[in-house]
């Protein structure tokens, strides 16, 4: 369900038109199924994207499917476009192949790109400057006839910059065929703000008396789209194309997210979305990363997981006071959330935030312990910040409230190859370990060291706890903690795992790579079983308050989990 944002209704509307599916895939390293471009477009409408475009039908056959196939979606108010160029030099425009894949493409608009600098009109196209004007306004012509037409100006501010009496006649002949909008591209991302603005004026004035709409088209070669675009809006712009997160060729293109929560948030006078929420920006990003299989962009503005993280002691503090000291605007109201992180800059706050759970607030000495722990074991290599778990199970132990539901005896693995010839890869691990005094003993192969020992280790106790088998691993990484050491350095190992209702992190530090793996596999399982317990109302699962005297400072480091053998 959708809300209104604060925005008035006497605001100007700025449409926004997402070319993820086109523009974004031209990426390194991005690419889409049809089925997850249909899913892309779902997600789009469901935010109320005023238009989406979804690729150029006479490139391949997945685009002339996707067309097909996206009629059939209910998109509410979004509009699909095809995308394609002007009609081809010499070619009578109901003859091009280009003119008729967009009209077969059926959608209720077409976007239309053509050359607005004199420099690629004889360079790139080799033709003269008046047949580009021809197949500008022919093109547009024809395809008005179908439909609403969206002409794309590429390379508009360099076009103008170099000759800007030509790059007019490339906008009014556009017009004169019938386009409804005209969007100039700073193609090669290379303008200023203040360039932006003073050369969209003058757009305007080249066509007024006629009714059209003014959009932007910014690249992100000098890190300024965001902004080149918000100035292009100030100076009349009514259209902002992009896409989601910024992806697309060289830099990118700009970032719909950041455009979308500053027009709708920080400046005033605008509207977008229909004056919809944009609480779905969060978890619209992510999914478009995922779907792209693309790591997320921690630090991305808005919507990034660091976004809203607060690490400094100084800085934690006055956010528990008010957010707004150090917070530009509510994280809910994009669909993120505060990070308090734990570090050795931590003080007091970070670690009363982050242990609000445990209700140790009033402890100023356990929360000393804490933080002198955090300390510690930094220095040995450990990060907290993305390891929650780990710190959650950190605190029970430094306050005598963590109950072990196993303890690893000894662990091994074996790796190689099975046949030399035929490079058949293998790994296994055994594992030993007592649940209460029960010894248990298991095996298991994996795709990898890791891999086996995950395995080895849940196969091992889910006959104890059943739950374990809803436990999954997302995702591993490893980091070199000291590079001086060389192949000796130490290792830091992040794991991240999750069931059906969470995600969580845990860390291992070692000069093994295997002992660092296996201490946050072991953490991943004691958290997943405290918070199960935790669910079911268990006094294991809840963090017990302890007395101040029964504080340890030192608790022995993670290191010491289990023997490997």
């Amino acid at each position: 369900m959708t809300t209104e944002t604060a925005a008035s209704t006497t605001d100007r509307t700025v449409e926004i038109y997402d070319t993820t599916l086109r523009d974004g895939t031209q990426g390194e390293g991005v690419s889409f199924s049809l089925q997850d471009k249909l899913n892309i477009a779902r997600r789009l409408a469901e935010i109320g994207i005023d238009f989406i475009e979804g690729g150029y039908p006479l490139s391949n056959e997945k685009d002339v499917a996707f067309f097909r196939d996206v009629r059939k979606l209910d998109l509410g108010k979004s509009q699909v476009c095809a995308f394609g160029m002007t009609r081809r030099r010499s070619l009578k425009v109901a003859d091009d192949p280009g003119m008729q894949a967009l009209v077969a493409a059926e959608t209720p608009v077409v976007t239309l790109v053509g050359k607005t600098w004199d420099y690629h009109v004889t360079e790139v196209l080799n033709v003269s400057p008046d047949e580009n004007l021809d197949m500008i306004g022919e093109s547009t012509e024809f395809l008005a006839r179908h439909g609403r037409v969206i002409y794309d100006a590429e390379h508009f501010f360099d076009g103008w910059k170099a000759n800007p009496e030509y790059s007019a006649k490339t906008l009014q002949a556009a017009v004169a065929g019938g386009a409804s909008h005209l969007v100039l591209c700073d193609t090669n991302g290379g303008s200023l703000p203040e360039e932006i603005a003073e050369l969209v004026r003058q757009a305007r004035e080249a066509v007024a008396g006629h009714d059209v709409t003014i959009g932007i088209h910014c690249h992100n070669d000098s890190d300024l789209a965001v902004g080149n675009t918000l100035a292009a809006v100030d100076a009349g712009a009514g259209q902002v194309q992009g896409t989601i997160n910024g992806i697309g060729e060289r830099c990118g293109n700009v970032d719909l997210i950041s455009v979308l929560a500053n027009l709708g948030l920080k400046k005033r006078g605008y509207r977008v979305l229909g004056g919809r929420s944009l609480e779905p920006l969060t978890e619209l990003s992510r999914f478009v990363y995922e779907t792209a299989n693309l790591q997320w962009r921690n630090n991305q503005p808005f919507v990034g997981q660091s976004a809203f993280a607060h690490k400094g002691g100084m800085h934690v503090h006055a956010i528990n006071k008010s957010s707004g000291t150090y917070e530009h605007i509510e994280p809910a109201s994009v669909g993120n959330e505060r990070r308090i992180l734990v570090s050795e800059l931590s003080g007091r706050s970070n670690i009363a935030a982050v242990t609000s759970k445990h209700d140790l607030a009033n402890n100023r000495e356990l929360m000393d312990a804490i933080l002198g722990e955090v300390v510690r074991l930094e220095n040995q290599g450990y990060q907290f910040e993305s390891a929650g778990a780990s710190f959650d199970l950190l605190v029970r132990k430094v306050a005598n409230s963590f109950r072990a539901h196993f303890s690893p005896i000894k662990y091994r693995v074996v790796a190689g190859d099975r046949n030399v010839a035929g490079h058949s890869v293998f790994a296994e691990a055994i594992i030993k370990l007592k649940v209460g005094d029960r010894l248990c003993f298991d095996a298991a192969e994996g795709h990898g060291p890791v891999n086996a020992l995950d395995a080895a280790l849940r196969k091992t106790l889910e006959g104890v706890y059943p739950s374990l088998s809803e436990m999954r691993l997302i995702d591993y990484k490893v980091r070199v903690v000291d590079s001086g050491g060389g192949t000796a350095a130490s290792i830091r190992v992040n794991i991240e795992s999750g069931d059906q209702h969470e995600t969580w992190g845990t860390i291992g530090v070692s000069e093994n790579v295997i002992e660092a793996s296996w201490q946050a596999l072991v953490d991943a399982v004691e958290y997943k079983l405290h918070q199960d317990e935790a669910k079911r109302g268990e006094p294991g699962g809840a963090m017990n308050r302890p007395a101040v005297a029964g504080v340890i400072a030192g608790v022995e480091a993670p290191a010491s989990r289990g023997s490997k053998s």
